[in-house]
């Protein structure tokens, strides 16, 4: 049965499993050994935005798997003008294994997902980011050897694709999630009411505030660009709106002693974060740009398999 992935909880049952086979490939890639679990398949990916990780990290990836990966960027496609969700999916169906799917409007990647006779995977819109988030909880794990009970801070722009996958994420896997936000930035009702159903049942908590020493006893703490494609009309409010909000060493040292610092880039030094937190001792950003890749792989392998 196809099976699409355009929400973190559509893997919601599997996401430890999927971080584990991550884990796996990419121990087993630097080992040496063969990982070539999709030889002869074909991924066609749909960028109708810019893209470093998640173009490079999918491309790669599937040929590391054995298999082919297409770019097909958002101007020739013309997914809505030039052609309509439906037919792309139905003829992208008859010719690839997999569709990974970057785009602006997130009714023209429902409407393919829901035509296509392929699985389809969500590479970013504007309400989630689900293959970053997997990313983040491999890193996690990696740095922390567990993800239960841990405690996950977001700061910055709480109303955001990011943080919407981190709540629902953190709370599948077990975690406490804090978000700190000025209020007119405060995630979406509809995802802080489901993130808060999921933790409650696993007595979790989902906390949102606007104050920044909510940032105590962090394991983890993440943030992401204030201002993303979306909002770029915005962004001199957004810029004076989110001022008090720069993570900074002082920030840094309310949290835990060993605490990590996530973003999943490109970040704009001395907004959502100074250069010397970005690359200071409990940065993890460069592993976590490269877990794009293995963490995908393993998702890749999940749903063509």
């Amino acid at each position: 049965m196809k099976k699409n992935v355009l929400s973190i909880l559509d893997v919601g049952e599997e996401i430890e499993d999927i971080i584990d086979l991550a884990i796996t490939l990419k121990q087993d890639a630097k080992a040496g050994k063969q990982i070539q679990h999709l030889q002869g398949k074909t991924l066609a990916m749909i960028f109708e935005r810019q893209s470093t990780r998640t173009r490079v990290s999918f491309e790669v990836g599937m040929t590391r798997l054995g298999g082919h990966a297409i770019f097909i960027s958002g101007a020739e496609m013309g997914i809505g003008t030039r052609e309509s969700p439906q037919d792309v999916a139905l003829v992208l169906s008859r010719y690839v294994d997999v569709i990974m799917y970057r785009a602006i409007n997130e009714k023209s990647l429902q409407e393919l997902a829901a035509h296509a006779t392929v699985p389809v995977i969500n590479g970013l819109d504007r309400n989630e980011h689900p293959c970053q988030i997997l990313a983040d909880l491999m890193t996690i794990k990696e740095k922390k050897g567990r993800l239960q009970d841990l405690n996950f801070v977001f700061i910055g722009d709480g109303n955001d694709n990011l943080t919407h996958s981190y709540m629902l994420g953190c709370s599948l896997v077990g975690m406490n999630t804090t978000v700190i936000a000025p209020k007119q930035y405060w995630p979406t009702a509809h995802y802080h009411r489901t993130a808060k159903e999921i933790a409650s049942a696993q007595n979790h908590a989902v906390v949102i505030t606007e104050e920044l020493n909510a940032v105590a006893n962090a394991d983890v703490v993440a943030t992401d660009t204030w201002v993303s494609l979306w909002y770029e009309k915005e962004r001199q409010q957004r810029l004076r709106d989110l001022q008090n909000y720069t993570i900074t060493k002082d920030v840094m040292k309310n949290a835990k002693p060993d605490a990590i610092f996530l973003h999943c880039m490109p970040i704009y030094y001395g907004q959502e974060v100074t250069k010397d937190v970005a690359y200071g001792p409990q940065s993890v950003i460069i592993d976590e740009a490269e877990n794009r890749m293995w963490a995908q792989m393993a998702l890749l392998v999940k749903v063509v398999r």
